[in-house]
């Protein structure tokens, strides 16, 4: 039988992952030490301190894949606004945002957005059932840490 003490700190393992919006790499950090301080007052924390540094290194990783694949659209259209006209003013920065930059920094925009809000989502779920003392297993996680 998990005690309410369990509960309470398998949620706060949990929440520990929006440090990421407080300070740089905080979403792994943050969970990272409340389950190393946790993990041995009980096989339910040690379980739960697993899944969330686990989801939230697998989201970060995902945000990274996605920022790799749009560089070479922002890099293309860096390079398009080089003018080699021979002039010392070889680059003029004119942000125009065509219908093609617009599109792809849109769909990067949208992709990172639904991104961070389906981990939003997670992570109050599992927040939630931690603490009603259900052992949560995070969708599209990849398991670094077993």
């Amino acid at each position: 039988m998990k005690t309410n003490t369990e509960n309470t700190n398998a949620f706060l393992i949990h929440i520990c992952g929006f440090g990421g919006f407080l300070y740089p790499f905080g979403s792994i950090i943050t969970p990272l030490i409340a389950w190393q301080t946790l993990k041995n007052r009980s096989t339910f924390l040690d379980e739960q301190g697993k899944e969330a540094v686990n989801f939230n290194i697998s989201f970060s990783l995902y945000k990274f894949l996605i920022g790799i694949v749009f560089l070479p659209f922002a890099f293309g259209t860096f390079l398009s606004n080089i003018n080699h006209s021979g002039n010392f003013e070889w680059f003029s920065f004119d942000f125009d945002l065509d219908s093609f930059n617009f599109i792809n920094f849109f769909g990067f925009g949208s992709l990172l957005g639904i991104l961070i809000l389906i981990r939003i989502i997670l992570t109050i779920n599992a927040a939630v059932k931690s603490k009603e003392g259900e052992n949560y297993k995070y969708p599209f996680t990849i398991k670094f840490i077993k």
